[in-house]
């Protein structure tokens, strides 16, 4: 019989080296959150170049955001209830999800983007609500959004889990194109972010918990 969700973080909270560091993980996210909202603005107002993506020349854009929205926030909130099972995993997602914000930020720095002239703008209704309130498009390199499926993909566990994170992490990418939100190269590296910044991550852990037990 498996354990309740209660069961296994009353047992989680009595690991006080592992709470410490999900406690500090939890802070550096939203204070890094706080910091990439002011990051954004600043990307937006800045001045990029236009890419010739031979991919996108090839159709018309679709409008196809509430699909991609969709799949985006079912996969986002499906993967933190079941992350919220394993609690060394949902650790490993936000300390993999810290260092792929940070990645992403360095990226979007060192390669400043126009969006594609044929872009159909993309509004991420938590992103207006909770986020800087204002419409993004020069977010580009790289997709955040397939990163960040394609980064729970990575850390649930089991195959019928991973299958369908797989899945949603190439629809929305897919998705993304569709509507000339981002250029092919954006989508295309998103995974490989993604999958450096799991890896990292899991040599954190490895150094804060596992030598220390």
């Amino acid at each position: 019989m498996k354990n309740s969700l209660s069961d296994i973080w009353k047992r989680t909270l009595d690991d006080k080296k592992f709470m410490f560091t999900l406690a500090v993980s939890l802070i550096l996210l939203i204070a890094l959150l706080v910091v990439y909202s002011n990051f954004l603005l600043f990307i937006e107002s800045r001045e990029g170049i236009r890419l010739s993506d031979a991919v996108l020349k090839l159709f018309q854009p679709v409008n196809v955001t509430w699909f991609t929205f969709i799949i985006l926030y079912v996969g986002l909130i499906a993967g933190i209830i079941i992350l919220l099972s394993e609690p060394d995993r949902f650790l490993l997602a936000i300390q993999a999800y810290i260092i792929l914000i940070l990645t992403r930020m360095a990226a979007m720095y060192l390669v400043p983007l126009e969006p594609p002239a044929t872009m159909i703008a993309l509004k991420d209704p938590l992103v207006e609500i909770f986020g800087t309130g204002k419409l993004l498009t020069k977010d580009l390199f790289f997709s955040g959004h397939t990163a960040t499926l394609f980064l729970i993909f990575l850390v649930v566990q089991g195959r019928l889990l991973k299958s369908i994170f797989l899945i949603c992490t190439i629809a929305v990418g897919i998705l993304v194109l569709i509507q000339h939100v981002h250029y092919t190269i954006d989508v295309y590296v998103a995974p490989f972010f993604a999958y450096g910044s799991y890896k990292i991550s899991e040599q954190i852990n490895g150094s804060l918990l596992k030598n220390g037990k």
